[in-house]
């Protein structure tokens, strides 16, 4: 039954991506007051939507949305921001066609890379004054 795997599918997607780090954050609340931060790693689709993944895009959103609420539950003692990347590395059985349209819908028509998620944590985890906030890496995605 299709609407099962997709009630499924959406279930799963709401547990992974907001309920665990829900939890998570709550249960690590205390131990986190000594100056810690909190980074989630959202993605471009929380803000865009997808028409091929909803439940994944939505589940996303909503952690985009708990992000605010825990910055302001935690401030000052702990920061909490998003990372929301989109085309970071491509798969190694993506083909040619699919990179070529994947790399056509942003501005730098490259991969990210790791090493932009990993200057993007450097970034937040250094400030002792962002939170609540998405940096989004993302190759100027949104403008093209």
């Amino acid at each position: 039954d299709n609407s099962a795997d997709s009630a499924s599918v959406f279930n799963a997607m709401m547990q992974i991506h907001t309920s665990l780090p829900y939890q998570i954050n709550l249960a690590l609340h205390p131990l986190l007051e000594a100056n810690s931060d909190i980074i989630h790693i959202t993605d471009y689709v929380a803000e865009k939507g997808s028409k091929k993944h909803i439940a994944y895009a939505a589940s996303k959103a909503a952690l985009a949305n708990m992000t605010l609420s825990f910055s302001a539950l935690l401030a000052p003692k702990v920061k909490v921001n998003n990372i929301a990347p989109a085309l970071i590395k491509f798969n190694p059985k993506d083909d040619s066609e699919y990179r070529k349209k994947a790399l056509s819908k942003s501005l730098m028509q490259r991969e990210g890379g790791y090493q932009e998620i990993i200057n993007a944590l450097d970034y937040l985890i250094n400030s002792r004054y962002v939170t609540g906030r998405t940096l989004s890496i993302d190759g100027g995605r949104h403008l093209n």
